[in-house]
């Protein structure tokens, strides 16, 4: 699938550094940075659900400090 987007020069020049820095052609840096956009947003979803399924369980988190000492670390 092709597509095209319109980008003000800014723009073009920012986006042209970002796949010459990263060595990829500039089709290939909108696609990347599309697809790590899509797992961000994914993981942080993902992640908020599994969160409220712990909380829904009853589920507590302590300390941090607290596991060290159980663990005599």
């Amino acid at each position: 699938m092709a597509f095209s987007i319109r980008l003000t020069e800014a723009e073009k020049a920012i986006a042209n550094s970002y796949a010459k820095l990263h060595s990829v052609s500039l089709g290939e840096a909108f696609k990347n940075a599309l697809f790590e956009k899509i797992e961000d947003e994914y993981d942080i979803t993902v992640a908020a659900e599994a969160y409220q399924e712990y909380v829904s369980a009853g589920k507590k988190s302590r300390p941090f400090s607290e596991l060290k000492k159980e663990l005599g670390l």
